[in-house]
């Protein structure tokens, strides 16, 4: 015997019930004829008769009364379970799963991180550090975020933020020993370090000066994945991952007329359809962060006259 499906069981609920095929057609929104349909199929799949009906009354069997008994609280807690999903769409909570590189992590999720969770205590947000281009619905994460250029097409992507301001550096006595690039392309003839993905793409040295950019291929005896290791030779790497170094001189800054061209971050996910709470709640705090913090660039490079007032702080770092 098949299995009755759930619109047949619904069907004869609702028609029992109310002991009439036109109300119990009007609360499904269904016609009378499409009622009878299921109701004749579900007693068919069954090999009973459920119901007694003419064309004045309709009563329920005694296997209908025993089904009713038992199928009632079956429905009734179908339902429970649907609503409970509902949470889902009306309010921020449940598991929310992002996916982020490290320099990601630290500059963009670490500063809402506090606030956010803190708003939306019925979330639990899980950031898993990593610079593979996952594939978010394969993996069963929620959304992403990585450089725009790595994000597929068929995503929705939003900017949320730069990448740490980028610089170029070597020891003193590298240069000392194999001189000082003047232009990015002298680059060429230097052993730079060299950054791969886990996709196995190398980054892009690409520098800018006056609305020009220039991008090089760089060549060089030690490939890493870790910024770490990148400082034991001349190379591009994340501004604040060497402040203490710049500061004790053991290295310097290079092509310092030519600015290394930060790369855009972007938060990406599936689809913008039924999108859960807790991810639409995580996108709006990112843009409120994104917006602060162009207004805050916007105003340090406005001419000190031209400023009125204290300077503003971002609204969403958390202390």
């Amino acid at each position: 015997m098949k299995k009755a499906s759930l619109t047949e069981m619904s069907a004869f609920v609702a028609i029992a019930e109310r002991a009439s095929f036109a109300k119990a057609a009007a609360q499904l929104g269904v016609s009378r004829s499409s009622l009878s349909e299921s109701l004749r199929t579900l007693e068919s799949r069954l090999g009973v008769r459920l119901l007694n009906r003419t064309t004045r009354s309709v009563a329920l069997t005694e296997a209908g009364e025993r089904l009713l008994q038992q199928l009632r609280p079956l429905l009734d807690n179908f339902d429970a379970v649907l609503e409970s999903v509902n949470a889902f769409r009306d309010s921020p909570t449940g598991h929310l799963r992002i996916t982020v590189p490290r320099p990601a992590a630290r500059t963009i999720i670490a500063p809402i991180v506090s606030r956010f969770l803190s708003v939306y205590p019925a979330v639990t947000l899980e950031v898993a550090i990593d610079s593979n281009l996952t594939d978010i619905v394969r993996d069963r994460f929620d959304a992403g975020i990585r450089p725009g250029h790595r994000v597929e097409q068929d995503m929705i992507a939003l900017r949320v933020g730069e990448d740490a301001e980028p610089t170029v550096v070597a020891s003193p006595d590298y240069l000392r020993h194999h001189g000082v690039p003047k232009e990015p392309a002298d680059l060429r003839s230097h052993n730079c370090t060299r950054m791969r993905f886990a996709s196995q793409a190398f980054q892009r040295w690409v520098f800018e000066k006056r609305g020009k950019s220039v991008e090089v291929d760089v060549s060089g005896s030690l490939v890493t994945s870790d910024s770490d290791l990148s400082i034991l030779a001349l190379a591009r790497v994340p501004r604040h991952a060497v402040e203490p170094h710049l500061a004790a001189r053991t290295l310097v800054t290079v092509l310092e007329d030519w600015r290394p061209k930060s790369v855009g971050f972007y938060l990406y996910y599936p689809s913008r359809r039924q999108m859960p709470a807790a991810l639409q709640a995580l996108v709006e705090m990112l843009k409120a962060q994104a917006s602060s913090r162009r207004a805050d660039a916007a105003a340090s490079s406005r001419p000190p006259q031209a400023r009125s007032g204290p300077p503003r702080a971002s609204r969403l770092v958390a202390k």
